[in-house]
C-alpha cells in the first residue's frame, strides 16, 4: 500500500528521495513517478531489496517513470550510509514500530535531511493496531514485529525532538483495517480461511483498479477507521547549520 499523499509534496527536477524501509518499493516506485528525481530505496532486507529491484526495473522496462533514476541499498535505519542534508525528503513507511532504538532511528533519518527539507513518516494507528493485538498476541508476536503503537502526539513528540516541524497528517486505508481484524480473529498465520482470502482478493482488486466508489468509501472512513497514520515534517534549518 501507499500511505504518502505525494500531492502534498513539492519535488523538483534534480531533487533526491530516499525511502527508507522500502520493503518490496512501492513508495520508491512512487516517487520516482515524479518528473526527473533521484530516489534511493533502502531496506535491511536483502530478499525484500530485491524484490523492489525487480518492480523498478518493471516500471523501466514500461516506461512508467518521471524520467529520473533510482538506487537501491542494504541500509540499516540505525545507522544509515548516507551523509548529512544528503536528501530532500525522506519517506520512512511502516517501519519505526518494529525498530527496537527509535530514537536513534528517528536521528538518523532526519540527520540525512537537506535544510528545510521534508520527513513523511508513516505507523500503524493506535485504534486499529490496538484491535489488532488484542484480537492475537501472534499478530505482534512474532520475529521482527510490531514491538509498539503509536500515538500521534508520541510519534510528533519524538519526530520534533530530532530537530523537525509537525506540519500536517492524515490517515490511510480504512478498507485495509477489517482485513487485519479478520486476520487476528482466525488466526494470523491461518492460510484457510475463507473470508480473509476473499477479503485480500478485493483488496488486491482495489490497489490494481482504483475504482471511484472505493476511493470514496475509503476516504469517507479514513477519520474513523484509517489504517495508517501519516505524518509530514519539515526538518529545522537552524539544526542543519549546526550539523558537522
Amino acid at each position: 500500500m501507499v500511505t504518502v499523499d505525494f500531492s502534498r509534496l513539492s519535488l523538483g527536477p534534480g531533487d533526491r528521495v530516499l525511502d527508507i524501509g522500502c520493503g518490496t518499493g512501492r513508495h520508491t516506485a512512487s516517487a520516482y513517478q515524479c518528473p526527473y528525481i533521484t530516489v534511493i530505496g533502502g531496506d535491511l532486507n536483502l530478499d525484500d531489496v530485491q524484490q523492489a529491484r525487480e518492480r523498478m526495473r518493471f516500471h523501466d522496462h514500461c516506461g512508467v517513470h518521471g524520467g529520473g533514476s533510482w538506487l537501491l541499498s542494504v541500509s540499516d535505519i540505525t545507522c544509515l550510509p548516507f551523509g548529512n542534508a544528503s536528501f530532500d525528503l525522506v519517506i520512512c513507511s511502516e517501519v519505526l514500530e518494529h525498530i527496537p532504538d527509535e530514537k536513534t532511528a528517528a536521528a538518523e533519518i532526519i540527520r540525512v535531511i537537506k535544510p528545510n527539507g521534508t520527513l513523511v513518516v508513516s505507523v500503524p494507528r493506535y485504534l486499529p493496531e490496538r484491535i489488532c493485538w488484542a484480537l492475537s498476541d501472534a499478530y505482534h508476536q512474532t520475529p521482527n514485529g510490531h514491538i509498539r503503537i503509536y500515538r500521534k502526539q508520541q510519534l510528533v513528540r519524538l519526530l520534533e525532538a530530532q530537530g523537525v516541524v509537525y506540519q500536517s497528517s492524515h490517515f490511510a486505508h480504512s478498507i485495509h483495517s477489517p482485513y487485519w481484524w479478520l486476520k487476528c480473529l482466525v488466526g494470523p498465520e491461518r492460510t484457510d480461511a475463507a473470508i480473509v482470502n476473499g477479503y485480500h482478493r478485493f483488496l488486491t482488486w482495489d490497489i490494481l483498479k482504483k475504482p471511484r466508489i472505493t476511493r470514496f468509501l475509503d476516504a469517507l472512513l479514513n477519520p474513523l477507521l484509517g489504517k495508517s497514520l501519516v505524518v509530514y515534517c519539515n526538518k529545522r534549518e537552524q539544526d542543519c547549520l549546526a550539523e558537522p
